[in-house]
């Protein structure tokens, strides 16, 4: 197949691109960077585009088989309005621009593959979540929910539309993990908040492999929570990572202290929510990495 890929610099989409080269699929990256992303992926055609704006760019997308949309701007940074906006248009405004684009070729893709996020569902300790269950009203389920309507237009093309709400993702050399581990390193970890809060969580060659189900298996459509089956709440997550790397989890970060490095963004890790993957799993996907300390072991060791 021939895949164009955004966000495929990033901790997610430099994995993606490398399995799909590996696996023999020629590789469109759509980048607003093209000098990195050639010197990253010399094999990948590559195209500079601005997500948020109709161009040139767009003609690319023209006899690609599939379309995987991981671009946004990062949430795990400090909020103001401005950022904010800017969270919600990249992902909104950014998929209107793919979606316009697939309408707009020649030949068109066949399927498109467009990230959201398990925060679409709100933060709760109790609720457990579900493909089928009710969004949230938080700001970060409002952007969920208006990235998923811009990738729901692309039906209008007839393609076929899978959208993959991803959960905090585990992998070497960077994400959530890679700033957990320091706190570790110098005897100095343990849970970020209450530790009651749920980590739905995920390792990232199992989103990975869920990516290129949703490209290459026809019968694969609609939402699909990027989750591992095993939630687990933060004070078990941090215990686990502990025990990997033979360090104590007894010293926990305070609320205040998060607050005050990433204000209304520490939301993000001192709330969560119980996701299960229930409709990935009716698709046949079967996870490699389904609990979390085979999943810390195999990426740390």
């Amino acid at each position: 197949m021939k895949v164009a890929v955004t966000g495929g610099t990033g901790f997610i989409g430099s994995r993606l691109v490398e399995r799909l080269q590996a696996e023999g699929h020629q590789v469109l990256l759509l980048t607003r960077n093209p000098a990195q992303a050639q010197s990253k992926f010399p094999q990948a055609e590559v195209v500079e585009y601005s997500p948020k704006v109709s161009g040139a760019w767009q003609q690319s997308i023209s006899g690609c088989d599939g379309v995987i949309n991981l671009a946004g701007e990062p949430l795990a940074t400090r909020w103001s309005d401005s950022i904010k906006q800017e969270v919600l248009e990249s992902r909104t405004l950014g998929t209107q621009k793919i979606v316009e684009a697939i309408a707009q070729a020649n030949s068109k893709p066949a399927v498109l593959v467009n990230a959201s996020a398990v925060g679409y569902y709100g933060t709760s300790e109790t609720t457990t979540f579900e493909e089928t269950s009710a969004p949230g009203t938080d700001f970060l389920a409002q952007v969920c929910q208006g990235w998923e309507a811009a990738a729901e237009q692309v039906k209008a093309s007839g393609a076929r539309l899978a959208i993959i709400r991803i959960g905090i993702v585990l992998g070497a050399g960077g994400g959530v993990l890679a700033r957990m581990m320091l706190p570790f390193q110098v005897f100095a970890g343990g849970p970020l908040g209450s530790g009651q809060q749920w980590v739905s969580w995920i390792h990232r060659e199992d989103l990975i492999t869920l990516i290129l189900k949703a490209l290459t298996d026809s019968s694969t459509a609609g939402v699909l929570n990027g989750t591992a089956p095993n939630p687990v709440r933060m004070s078990e997550f941090c215990q686990a990572l502990g025990q990997v790397v033979n360090r104590p989890s007894w010293l926990p970060v305070p609320d205040f202290a998060l607050e005050l490095l990433l204000g209304e963004a520490a939301k993000l890790v001192l709330e969560g929510q119980r996701v299960l993957p229930q409709q990935t799993e009716a698709t046949g996907f079967q996870f490699q990495y389904p609990t979390v300390k085979a999943a810390l072991q195999q990426i740390i060791q």
